[in-house]
């Protein structure tokens, strides 16, 4: 059956729509487990306070209401752009907003370092498969399965980045000169600011958290490429390109690989919406100033606004994640329709 640009835009619609009420269970749920796991969240932010004062702060943050009229008005306000103010006074929304793009670009990056590195590790497995290339490719990956993203990152900054030269805090050193971050992409914004210095120093800091934030998926890509090559490879259309006289790298990679990524792609949907909640150890080890960070701060502050906003955002990533993935399903495969 054809697919049309109109099939595409409506099931883009309809999935964004099922949005909806994931946030809204997202926010029931976070909501009722961050009030009730703490009684009296002034206390816990005041310790030493007096009475007046853990009144005063239970009437600014509406603490003293019932529990319904609470959850009432963060509903209105969420659906109005007020996601609540934190355990600091600062507005939730604005410095997410604000945090956003810097992990954004933290996760593109990763993603980027599993698709070129994990796609190219399992074509060779697969090319080689039973040989010396494909036993090394398999310590790897199993390496990648068996070691945690906090066990890496913190490798990677002990060792690794002063054997190389590489930053591990911040996006940019100090030494780089100010410029306007309109966008809180890093390299977007020395790219913008014409910084050609900006931009490496910009790229060097993402190198070491991007790489830890992309191991263990890594080797989940690599296995699961390779897996989908080996099952490839046997297929009459690869034999009869191989007669036809077509090189071996364009039957493995014009061929071959493509009908393979039909799983790879799939699987890419949901680890990126993994790497998402991974970037809190990550930005904490690396000290990288995204919306993880901001989470691993609001768990220590019991800042409830703050964490109920971060699920948000992270509930919002898993559905566009899985939808970006459907879509990219279907443009690799024609026969797939958008439903």
């Amino acid at each position: 059956m054809g697919r049309s640009l109109t099939d595409l835009a409506f099931f883009i619609g309809w999935r964004l729509l099922q949005l909806i009420p994931v946030v809204l269970g997202v926010v029931i749920l976070m909501f009722l487990f961050t009030h009730l796991a703490v009684s009296d969240p002034c206390a816990s932010w005041y310790p030493h306070a007096r009475k007046a004062v853990l009144d005063e702060c239970a009437q600014y943050y509406g603490f003293n209401q019932p529990l319904l009229t609470q959850f009432g008005r963060y509903i209105v306000g969420v659906g109005a752009g007020n996601w609540g103010t934190d355990s600091n006074g600062q507005a939730v929304f604005p410095v997410i907003v604000q945090s956003l793009p810097d992990t954004v670009e933290l996760v593109f990056a990763s993603l980027l370092v599993m698709i070129v590195f994990g796609i190219a590790l399992g074509v060779v497995a697969a090319q080689f498969s039973g040989r010396w290339p494909d036993h090394l490719v398999r310590v790897f990956y199993l390496s990648g399965w068996a070691a945690p993203t906090y066990l890496v990152g913190i490798l990677l900054a002990i060792f690794v980045a002063p054997a190389l030269g590489l930053p591990t805090g911040g996006a940019f050193s100090e030494q780089t000169p100010p410029f306007a971050q309109p966008t809180h992409f890093s390299v977007v914004d020395a790219i913008l600011a014409g910084s050609p210095s900006g931009v490496l120093d910009a790229v060097a800091h993402l190198v070491l958290p991007a790489i830890s934030l992309a191991f263990l998926n890594l080797g989940i890509i690599t296995r699961m490429t390779r897996s989908s090559m080996l099952e490839v490879l046997p297929l009459d259309f690869i034999k009869s390109a191989r007669m036809k006289g077509i090189s071996e790298t364009a039957v493995l990679y014009r061929h071959a690989l493509r009908n393979s990524l039909i799983t790879t792609t799939t699987i890419l949907g949901f680890t990126a919406s993994g790497l998402l909640a991974s970037t809190v150890v990550v930005e904490e080890i690396f000290r990288w100033p995204g919306i993880g960070d901001y989470s691993f701060n609001a768990i220590l502050d019991n800042n409830f606004s703050g964490l109920i906003g971060v699920t948000i955002v992270f509930a919002i990533a898993v559905v566009v994640a899985n939808l970006v993935a459907d879509i990219l399903y279907g443009v690799i495969d024609p026969r797939v329709e958008w439903r």
